[in-house]
C-alpha cells in the first residue's frame, strides 16, 4: 500500500492545487516523513503527552487524522480508563484507508477509535482531555482558525491539553529565508529533486497558509488557554502544548 512519493517528479505534467486524494493517500507515509523534519519523533511524543494528560471517562480528538498515526499512538499509549478517541478527517480516501488499517490492528483491551469523515470545523468538542491538531490548522481558512481554537478550548476539561503542530513562517525575513533554505536542503537529503520541491511548493501555495509563532500564541491566549509551551522545532515545523 505505502509507495514512494513521486507525485511531483518529471513524469507528472499537471499538478494543480494540493488535494488529499487517493494519489496522496497511496504515498502519504513516505511523503510526510520525507517532507516534515522530525515527524517520526512528533507522533510517538504526542502519544506520550496523551498518556500524561488523558483523563478517565473523557474524549480524545485527532482532528485532521489523515491515516491515523496519532490516533494509533494515543490508543497504544494512553492508560486512562473508559476513554474514546475520535479520529476526524474531511478526506474520504484517508478515512477509508485508516479504517482498513484499523481493522488489521485491532487489539483487545485498548481504547476504541471512532472514525468520522467530517470537516473539523463541524466536529463537536465535548468532555475532552486531549485534542490534537497535528499539521492540520495550516489547512483551515485563516479567518476560521480562531473559531475552531475557541471551540476546542470550550470543550476541553480543566487540566486538558491541546497539542498543535504546524509549519510556521518567520517574521524576520532573514530567518524566514534561512529556515526555508534549510528545509529544502532537508528534502533534498531525503531524495527529492529541486523540481519536485518547487512543484510541491507551488501546489501548496493556495492551500496551506502558515502563521507566525506569535500569531499562534496570541490566538491560543485569546481563546482562553492559560499557558503555551513549545516542545519541538525542526526548521520551520513546530509543535506546541496549550493548557486548558
Amino acid at each position: 500500500m505505502n509507495r514512494k512519493d513521486r507525485l511531483y517528479d518529471t513524469e507528472i505534467t499537471e499538478t494543480g492545487d494540493f488535494v488529499f486524494d487517493d494519489r496522496v493517500v497511496r504515498v502519504f507515509p513516505d511523503m510526510i516523513n520525507r517532507s516534515v523534519p522530525g515527524y517520526s519523533l512528533v507522533v510517538p511524543m504526542i502519544g506520550m503527552l496523551a498518556r500524561q494528560y488523558a483523563q478517565p471517562g473523557t474524549n480524545l480528538y485527532d482532528l485532521g487524522c489523515s491515516l491515523g498515526a496519532v490516533s494509533l499512538a494515543m490508543r497504544d499509549t494512553v492508560q486512562a480508563g473508559d476513554i474514546r478517541i475520535w479520529a476526524v478527517d474531511n478526506s474520504e480516501e484517508m478515512i477509508r484507508q485508516f479504517r482498513t488499517t484499523l481493522q488489521s490492528k485491532e487489539r483487545d483491551g485498548l481504547p476504541g477509535i471512532e472514525l468520522l469523515h467530517q470537516d473539523v470545523l463541524d466536529t463537536p468538542i465535548e468532555n475532552a482531555s486531549v485534542v490534537v491538531l497535528n499539521f492540520t490548522l495550516q489547512f483551515v481558512a485563516p479567518q476560521k482558525r480562531i473559531g475552531l481554537i475557541k471551540r476546542i478550548r470550550q470543550g476541553l476539561n480543566t487540566g486538558g491539553i491541546l497539542v498543535l503542530s504546524e509549519k510556521i513562517r518567520f517574521e524576520d525575513p532573514v530567518e524566514q529565508e534561512l529556515q526555508t533554505r534549510w528545509h529544502h536542503e532537508f528534502k533534498r537529503s531525503q531524495g527529492y529533486s529541486d523540481l519536485e520541491i518547487a512543484r510541491k511548493r507551488d501546489a501548496l501555495e493556495n492551500v496551506m497558509k502558515p502563521d507566525s509563532m506569535q500569531q499562534h500564541r496570541d490566538r491560543l491566549h485569546e481563546a482562553g488557554f492559560t499557558h503555551v509551551c513549545q516542545w519541538f522545532q525542526g526548521f520551520n515545523f513546530i509543535s506546541l502544548v496549550a493548557f486548558g
